[in-house]
């Protein structure tokens, strides 16, 4: 696969810090045009592979190139990083703030006072332009931080957690506007902890945990590798246990998710329901485990806790 393929590139990379190993030889790629996702609990070495990926770290071992060559400042006008410790200066208004910062990125006044009137309407904060920044919500700032970040139109984005902290309609909004971003053909790196931002956008994935890869593909090769699928049903009657043929993996009134064990046929299990007196099913459904089910299958108590 040729340079031009491949966005992003990471090769065995590993960092420690004193003699705590963070990141133990890491590879993956990130492709032209795709919105990858970069999964993991907190702690599992995401923000220090991107810290790496730009330089602010400097790698105990591995490459970590972007478009084939290792970070250096001139390649920041093609990408816009969104780190998740926010931080603008919040003295100035917004306005004079987007201005300052779509200056430094080489473009003109006019071109970025006009782009950031447009975008703030966009997010609903078109009265707030000439209101400073320490006066608005975290929530808000961050859409101010997320237009600063995609405002010269980079071929790359890295966005860290960028919906932390936001209502759905907003979390929404948010996405709605990555997506444009990667309509457009920009690449998309998206680190975080809301699978259905995952699903909704990604192409491929990886999963890091402790620093180890546990994943990586399409979320459907991802979904393959992990457990079996899961059998929904609803029905009325009693719910009968049967662990020679599947655990019940979550149960509701009138609904559960059975795993069937290693090498049981669906069929044998909605037979064995059939024949159980009393109970009447209604919907019997093969679905893949969800990414929700994977994260908790993966990072289990740990990420539990986290919540």
């Amino acid at each position: 696969m040729g340079m031009s393929e491949t966005h992003v590139t990471i090769k065995d990379f590993s960092m420690r810090f004193g003699r705590k190993t963070v990141i133990d030889d890491l590879s993956f790629d990130v492709k032209k045009g795709e919105v990858f996702g970069f999964l993991g609990s907190n702690g599992s070495g995401k923000t220090t592979t991107i810290r790496a990926l730009l330089g602010i770290y400097e790698p105990t071992a591995g490459d970590l190139l972007i478009d084939g060559q290792k970070y250096d400042v001139h390649l920041g006008i093609r990408l816009g990083y969104l780190p998740e410790e926010r931080g603008l200066y919040k003295k100035e208004s917004v306005i004079d703030t987007m201005t300052y910062f779509g200056l430094l990125k080489g473009m003109q006044r006019a071109d970025v006072r006009a782009w950031s009137l447009k975008y703030l309407e966009r997010v609903g904060l078109g009265d707030k332009a000439k209101t400073k920044l320490n006066k608005l919500s975290g929530g808000q700032q961050q859409k101010i931080q997320l237009g600063v970040t995609i405002m010269n139109e980079p071929e790359l984005l890295i966005l860290d957690e960028p919906t932390k902290g936001l209502d759905p309609v907003n979390r929404r909004l948010l996405m709605d506007i990555v997506e444009e971003q990667n309509k457009k053909g920009t690449t998309v790196v998206l680190v975080t902890h809301q699978m259905e931002e995952v699903e909704r956008l990604c192409d491929r994935i990886i999963l890091l945990k402790d620093g180890k890869k546990r994943a990586y593909g399409t979320t459907d090769e991802v979904r393959s590798e992990f457990g079996s699928d899961l059998i929904a049903v609803r029905y009325t009657g009693t719910l009968p246990e049967k662990p020679e043929l599947f655990k019940i993996h979550k149960h509701l009134p009138h609904f559960a998710e059975l795993q069937p064990l290693q090498d049981v046929k669906p069929k044998a299990i909605t037979q064995a329901l059939l024949a159980t007196a009393g109970f009447e099913l209604s919907l019997f459904e093969i679905r893949k485990p969800s990414l929700d089910d994977i994260f908790v299958q993966v990072y289990g108590e740990s990420a539990l806790r986290e919540s």
